[in-house]
């Protein structure tokens, strides 16, 4: 089963050919990703028109590179898979639209993905996780922790109350005044920081439901930051050393609850698994090992470029659904919020993007 995955929901251009074998083991044949990371950088953020605009710019030779290297032609193809949601509008509708006219030219089934799926899938593309698994997605739009039982049945055991981890890194590299984007610049400066200089707090922690909340943490960085401003070079790696042993701690703890969670509802799951560009932290990373082998699990974390946005992920997710008969029509719309789980969107504050 060959599919062509296409990924343009945020500001990564993205187009990969997978490859689902007879004994259900996925092979990459080809991963195309290209950043628009260049023309946000000055803004300090995703602009979503200018994601938008170069999307346009630069699908149809994502696409093309990626069909190359693979060495497939369309004819070749069992299905076309797009993410259609969630995310930013006008870069779904660009991904979308070019997988539904591939669909329709090519005379292929179209495979409209959930975004969110895609990651959840992943550990099952790179090693074949066995359902079901307890996932911890984490990126800048989104906190989650969710019970995987299925493809297409996923149910939510935890999420954010107000801002996404990824979020807080990006605003806390923003007051700091780093880098964009700010997740590893706040993780290059914390290898050099004092992760006990600054006291902040542990949002959440205790708590027997499994939520995060990030909003306050950053606030408390911020009042800490004025108070020794105007800030030194050491002085900003130790905000972020401090920042980032708080989210780690908050992970550590809220995860436990979400697993213990998982086993009175579920039974014991058969991994934890990581998703999302938070994922690529490798201090996160440890803490997830840690607490994987201290609950009697395995922890899998796909490699960092299939933890951020790819179109490797989009095409996996399709086969899957291919799989099952599990295919949508060419008048399928996009969608800017899209929940994994199908509860009423937004849950307690949950961002959108």
């Amino acid at each position: 089963m060959l599919v062509l995955g296409i990924e343009t929901t945020c500001d990564e251009t993205a187009a990969a050919v997978v490859r689902r074998n007879e004994d259900g083991r996925g092979e990459i044949l080809s991963d195309i990703i290209l950043s628009q990371v260049a023309e946000h950088a000055p803004y300090g953020g995703v602009v979503p028109e200018i994601a938008a605009r170069a999307h346009v710019e630069v699908l149809d030779r994502a696409v093309a590179r990626a069909m190359i290297e693979a060495n497939v032609s369309f004819s070749d193809l069992d299905g076309v898979a797009a993410a259609a949601g969630p995310g930013l509008i006008g870069g779904v509708i660009v991904g979308l639209t070019t997988a539904k006219a591939i669909a329709l030219v090519a005379e292929k089934p179209l495979l409209a993905v959930n975004h969110l799926e895609a990651h959840a899938l992943t550990a099952r593309l790179t090693d074949g996780t066995p359902f079901p698994y307890c996932l911890f997605l984490a990126s800048g739009g989104h906190t989650q922790i969710l019970a995987v039982l299925d493809v297409g049945k996923y149910v939510r055991l935890g999420t954010t109350v107000d801002d996404a981890i990824g979020e807080a890194f990006d605003k806390t590299a923003k007051l700091l005044g780093l880098g964009y984007p700010g997740g590893p610049e706040v993780e290059r400066e914390a290898q050099r920081g004092e992760p006990e200089r600054f006291i902040l707090p542990r949002p959440m922690l205790g708590r027997a439901e499994a939520d995060f909340s990030l909003s306050g943490l950053k606030t408390a960085l911020r009042m800490e930051a004025e108070k020794v401003a105007p800030l030194t070079d050491q002085d900003v790696a130790d905000l972020c050393a401090s920042f980032q042993q708080a989210v780690v701690d908050v992970v550590t703890d809220r995860l436990r609850a979400g697993l213990r969670l998982f086993r009175e509802q579920f039974g014991g799951p058969t991994a934890l698994v990581v998703a999302g560009g938070v994922a690529v932290n490798q201090s996160i990373r440890r803490a997830l090992n840690r607490v994987a082998i201290g609950e009697g699990t395995v922890l899998v974390a796909p490699p960092p470029n299939l933890c951020t946005d790819n179109g490797a992920m989009i095409a996996w997710a399709g086969c899957e659904r291919l799989a099952l008969g599990m295919t949508d029509t060419l008048d399928v719309s996009p969608r800017a919020r899209w929940p994994l789980d199908g509860d009423e969107w937004p849950r307690r504050g949950e961002k959108v993007s």
